[in-house]
């Protein structure tokens, strides 16, 4: 059993301290960098008052490109569902 990491995270202005396994780290390190990254975005674009807000609407965006994705994988998969079913069809025709 490979043994725990301390490490601290910074985002937007605090500092988070987490124990985890050290393969998560660099996903950890690079998440943190995107979202300090999507509030100074934010607050450069927008008159934003809370940093609260910000993270409300850093949630919203990393959410919505997550479903996205979801979506985007479905179709995908249905599109290649689709060519092999065809494919499929024209060896039977092809093999009787």
């Amino acid at each position: 059993m490979s043994e725990k990491l301390k490490i601290k995270i910074s985002i937007a202005d605090r500092v988070y301290p987490l124990t985890i396994q050290p393969e998560q780290e660099e996903g950890l390190r690079k998440a943190a960098k995107k979202i300090e990254a999507m509030i100074k975005q934010f607050e450069q674009s927008y008159a934003v008052r809370d940093k609260q807000d910000v993270l409300a609407m850093c949630a919203l965006q990393f959410a919505a490109q997550t479903e996205q994705k979801a979506i985007d994988n479905s179709s995908e998969m249905l599109q290649a569902e689709d060519k092999l079913r065809s494919l499929n069809e024209l060896l039977q025709k092809h093999l009787v």
